[in-house]
């Protein structure tokens, strides 16, 4: 995992996308327990209410959940969730933005697609 200290992104936003990284890439496996907030604020050096809020950032959107006196887990079908959560976001900051782009410049769907495919419009 890498957490960029620089980056306008809160750290627990980070923290939390980089789990997600590290369950889409099998990394932490359904069912499987994943790193605690003690190893992760003391192996980047950050506070563990930070590394909790990105815990719970997981917690609370249901892709990971808590045994008690254990540790955390992933849940089952959370690599579905991130997939399905993951691409609702590209349409809306990619897709979207390419579209009124292109209606600006009058590019058609078929512009794109070539564009897409390597040629030129």
């Amino acid at each position: 995992m890498f957490l960029d200290f620089n980056s306008d992104k809160p750290i627990y936003i980070q923290l939390a996308e980089a789990i997600e990284d590290n369950i889409l890439k099998g990394v932490f496996e359904e069912e499987g327990q994943i790193v605690s907030t003690t190893e992760i604020s003391v192996s980047f050096k950050i506070n563990p209410a930070t590394a909790g809020k990105g815990i719970n950032l997981l917690v609370d959107e249901g892709i990971l959940y808590k045994k008690r006196g254990v540790g955390m887990f992933v849940s089952i079908g959370a690599k579905e969730k991130i997939l399905q959560k993951r691409k609702e976001g590209f349409y809306e900051s990619f897709i979207l933005t390419l579209l009124e782009e292109a209606s600006k410049l009058n590019i058609t769907k078929e512009d794109i697609i070539r564009m897409i495919e390597g040629g030129k419009a």
